[in-house]
C-alpha cells in the first residue's frame, strides 16, 4: 500500500497533559488547555493523531502496563468525546539503566531512538516527510529527526529551552494550541 497518510506525532506528558512526573492515575491527569481544539485543527488540516510516549515509570516499577493502558483508554475516550479520534498510542516501557526485570532493556523504541515512529509508519502507512512531531524535550525532537519526520516542533510547557533544542527544532511554541493556530505547519497530503 502506498504511504499517503500524514500524521501529527504527539508526545504525551508536557504536550497533551501537565507533566507531573509518572502520571498513571486518572485523577492526576490534567489536560493542557487548548489541546482538544489543537487536535481538531490538525485533523481538519488532514492529519491523523498518533501519540508516542516514553513510560519509564513502568520500567522503574512505579506503575504497571495495565495501569498505563487503563489511563490511555480513558484519555482516548476523552478525546473521542471532544471529536478527536486518536489513531494509535505507542509507548516505551523500558529503561536501559533504571529498569527492573524484563524492562531493563536498551531498546530502539525509547526516544530519542525512532522505533515508535517507525512502527507507526509501517502499521499506518505514514508519509513521514509530510508528518509533524510535537514534543517538549530534546529526545522528542531527536527521535523525529532520526525517523525522518519532516517537521519537528517543540512546545515549552513552562520549561526553559536549551540551545541544542532551539538549533534542532523547526519552531518553538508555548503550547500545542499556539502551534495549531500558527500558519507554519504544512497541510497534510489529502
Amino acid at each position: 500500500m502506498k504511504k499517503s497518510q500524514a500524521a501529527v506525532f504527539l508526545d504525551r506528558d508536557g504536550v497533551i497533559n501537565e507533566d507531573h512526573a509518572y502520571v498513571y492515575k486518572i485523577q492526576k491527569f490534567q489536560f493542557i488547555p487548548g489541546v482538544f481544539e489543537a487536535c481538531r485543527q490538525f485533523i481538519r488540516s488532514g492529519y491523523q493523531i498518533i501519540i508516542i510516549t516514553n513510560q519509564s515509570g513502568i520500567a522503574r516499577g512505579f506503575y504497571s502496563e495495565d495501569d498505563f493502558k487503563r489511563l490511555t483508554d480513558w484519555m482516548c475516550n476523552q478525546f473521542k468525546e471532544q471529536g478527536v479520534i486518536i489513531t494509535d498510542v505507542y509507548y516505551c516501557p523500558h529503561h536501559s539503566s533504571q529498569g527492573q526485570d524484563q524492562y531493563k532493556v536498551d531498546c530502539d523504541c525509547r526516544k530519542p531512538k525512532p522505533g515508535m515512529i517507525k512502527q507507526a509508519e509501517t502499521e499506518h502507512h505514514i508519509n513521514l516527510k509530510k508528518s509533524i512531531l510535537i514534543g517538549d524535550k530534546l529526545g522528542d525532537i531527536k527521535a523525529g529527526i532520526a525517523a525522518g519526520v519532516g517537521h519537528n516542533y517543540l512546545v515549552k510547557s513552562g520549561k526553559p529551552v536549551i540551545n541544542e533544542i532551539s538549533e534542532l527544532a523547526d519552531g518553538i511554541y508555548d503550547n500545542l494550541f499556539g502551534l495549531s493556530k500558527s500558519a507554519v505547519y504544512p497541510e497534510a497530503l489529502k
